[in-house]
């Protein structure tokens, strides 16, 4: 998980974190807690999160080591 390219795709589509929690209805705590790598993103929030970001590969952020 890259966080760091999650947060500057956010910046750039203007969507704060708690927008973020909101469109995908979940709460801050269990954000962080994927964004550290402590639990996982769903499937179905990964393709919320492009949508909501407009990305055009999710690989980057989800997907890096």
């Amino acid at each position: 998980m890259n966080v760091a390219l999650l947060t500057y795709e956010m910046k750039k589509a203007g969507v704060t974190i708690t927008e973020m929690c909101e469109k995908l209805e979940m709460s801050r705590s269990a954000f962080f807690r994927k964004c550290n790598g402590t639990s996982e993103f769903k499937q179905s929030e990964i393709q919320k999160i492009i949508k909501i970001l407009n990305l055009k590969s999710p690989v980057d952020i989800f997907f890096a080591e």
